[in-house]
């Protein structure tokens, strides 16, 4: 009797995986236009901080939270991005002792360069997969991940 697990084909057509390769295509093309647009220094990790931080600013544990990573994690990432002078820490006004991390200006025009290159990615993957392809995805994904949304404001 052959067992369920013999074979590999499984393990390269299932969902996950597929969804897998196609975020790594996705934010291989996005970090592509970021180069192309003068920011080669960005890296996927970056990514992980700047669509979780706020534009008003964040506290790292948060951060962390948001992004499914250790605290020492996301410190390394906060300390990349700040060598690059996309963000800084600031105190936080309600607690001395906790630091907020905020984007600096440049790190606000590595963000509208950011939202661009999304926007270019999204436009070609839709005429790729055409409208209503692309609408079903994004419906259906949202649904089925809203439980691990993790931003309070989704703007």
């Amino acid at each position: 009797m052959k067992s369920r697990t013999s074979g590999t084909a499984w393990r390269h057509a299932n969902i996950g995986r597929v969804l897998n390769n196609a975020v790594r295509r996705f934010e291989s093309r996005v970090l592509e236009l970021m180069s192309e647009r003068g920011h080669g220094e960005t890296r996927i990790a970056h990514v992980s901080l700047t669509r979780n931080l706020d534009v008003e600013g964040t506290r790292l544990t948060e951060l962390a939270r948001r992004a499914s990573m250790s605290k020492q994690a996301m410190g390394e990432l906060v300390d990349q991005c700040a060598e690059l002078g996309l963000v800084d820490r600031i105190a936080d006004p309600t607690d001395r002792r906790a630091r907020i991390v905020r984007f600096t200006p440049t790190g606000r025009k590595w963000l509208d360069a950011f939202r661009d290159a999304v926007d270019i990615a999204e436009r070609e993957m839709r005429a790729e997969l055409g409208k209503t392809t692309m609408d079903a995805i994004l419906k259906g994904l949202a649904v089925y991940g809203a439980e691990f949304d993790t931003l309070d404001d989704p703007n």
